[in-house]
């Protein structure tokens, strides 16, 4: 069978590229090939084959169980995958039917970290040849498309905090199983709170090291390493990129960097809050503009003097404002990025925008002549799945584009500004997804409902769970 070619799911660059990749796992001497595709949460699942297969991966793909898009955090299944329909009203579902992944060429990588192993993400098909429309990648890849319709490009630029701890537990314990399973004890690099200090960051160098190693031998943009305030907080920078390739990085960076940590006996995460003593909350700061496809010129470039944004820029931001509260489930997906909003604190609690102001949601940065010009989105958490922060971003731009949707005056003030408030919680956030009419359309009602389904599973399995502030609070004098 050859899928591929029969169902045409390959551009002239991925057939080129696969020519490519065959004599590069030759010459690399690679044993095995991971086969990764990016699931409904932003985390990278798949098969390992070995490196013989490849050709035949290039001619029909390789299957893998369809449950995979219907598993919740805690990775258990959602839906009731036996029923007609499979639960979700598909009958490619039902039944845990296989769907097929589809390697996407252009980006092979051979693993630093993990000898003779060759990589490639995956696109998600049906058997009929048709994409799946659950895929989170497919849902970005709409969105970009809807940006040629302008003629443009959407340029993305990453600011990616995340903790790095030393593991004390050295082996895995039984009770360490489960779903969830019990996170791994572990100990401080640096004690924090003294922000950029040379000092904080030589503590943690050695693993910032090597991560920078492995991280720029990947290919990956790398621009800066930072400690940040927080014990154990460092954050990484990447030079800006083009439509598909900054969500690509993204969930190939996260990945990375914690099976790199992980092979040195430290463990690296990416939640928002983790709930230890003195620990401050991570962010991921999605800095963003519109270029010309044409001749690259930035269309969020202001011309008159004394403007931040061009009228299009400042459009695209009226846009990002008026279904922030909608979009927020996608750039802060899980029930701990909601502890992140708070007054005062270097992260947003309501809808508004400044020019180079940090307590904002959208920091405005530009000026006449500066091809730099951009605007900064904070509200988001660093688990956020990037096609769906990035998509939603895409779509409630053009959107403020299409409408000549006015973003009102700055806040100078951000916290004491009379100004729409985030959602407080995933279930708020849920709600608000649900009740707009344009993102609920531009996404698709099925996904819509898909998504929506898996992140409410999560909200009644902590909404039922006794926490230990219920437990000491009432226990005793009740």
């Amino acid at each position: 069978m050859d899928f591929i070619a029969d169902n045409d799911l390959w551009s002239s660059e991925q057939r080129a590229a696969a020519t490519e990749v065959l004599r590069a796992c030759g010459r690399e001497h690679a044993d095995t090939l991971r086969l990764s595709f990016a699931d409904q949460h932003g985390l990278l699942r798949g098969k390992t084959l070995t490196a013989d297969e490849c050709a035949s991966v290039f001619r029909g793909g390789c299957t893998m169980t369809s449950t995979l898009l219907l598993k919740d955090t805690s990775h258990k299944t959602v839906f009731p995958v036996f029923m007609a329909g499979g639960g979700l009203g598909e009958s490619e579902f039902q039944g845990a039917a296989d769907l097929i992944m589809v390697p996407d060429p252009t980006t092979f990588r051979m693993l630093p970290w993990a000898p003779r192993t060759a990589w490639m993400l995956c696109d998600l098909y049906f058997r009929d040849g048709r994409p799946v429309p659950l895929s989170t990648r497919y849902q970005y890849r709409q969105a970009l498309d809807r940006l040629r319709r302008i003629d443009a490009d959407y340029i993305a630029g990453l600011e990616v905090e995340f903790h790095v701890f030393k593991r004390i537990d050295g082996d895995i314990c039984a009770e360490a199983a489960g779903q969830p399973g019990r996170p791994p004890e572990v100990a401080l690099l640096n004690t924090g709170y003294q922000y950029l200090t040379e000092q904080r960051f030589d503590q943690i160098e050695p693993v910032l090291e090597i991560l920078r190693r492995d991280v720029e031998a990947l290919g990956l943009p790398l621009r800066s390493i930072e400690v940040e305030f927080g014990p154990s907080q460092c954050e990484f920078t990447f030079k800006p990129g083009v439509g598909m390739d900054p969500a690509d990085d993204m969930v190939l960076f996260r990945s990375a960097v914690k099976q790199i940590c992980h092979r040195h006996g430290y463990h690296a995460t990416f939640m928002c809050r983790p709930k230890m003593p003195n620990v401050i909350s991570s962010g991921w700061h999605l800095h963003q503009s519109l270029v010309n496809r044409t001749d690259g010129t930035n269309l969020f470039m202001p011309t008159e003097e004394g403007s931040h944004l061009s009228p299009l820029g400042m459009n695209y931001l009226g846009g990002l404002m008026k279904h922030a509260r909608a979009s927020a489930v996608f750039s802060t997906p899980t029930i701990n990025g909601y502890k992140r909003y708070r007054s005062y604190s270097l992260a947003p609690d309501r809808v508004n925008w400044g020019r180079d102001n940090r307590g904002v949601m959208l920091r405005v940065l530009g000026s006449p002549g500066d091809p730099a010009s951009r605007i900064e989105n904070r509200i988001g958490e660093p688990v956020a799945n990037p096609y769906l922060y990035m998509g939603s971003q895409i779509l409630a731009g053009l959107n403020g584009i299409e409408l000549a949707i006015d973003p009102g005056p700055p806040a100078d003030s951000p916290y004491e500004t009379d100004a729409t408030l985030l959602p407080k919680s995933l279930r708020e956030a849920v709600a608000a997804l649900r009740d707009d009419p344009f993102v609920r359309d531009a996404f698709g009602q099925k996904f819509v409902d898909y998504f929506s389904d898996i992140k409410m599973a999560e909200v009644a399995r902590y909404e039922e769970t006794v926490t230990d502030w219920e437990h000491r609070e009432y226990f005793s004098d009740f």
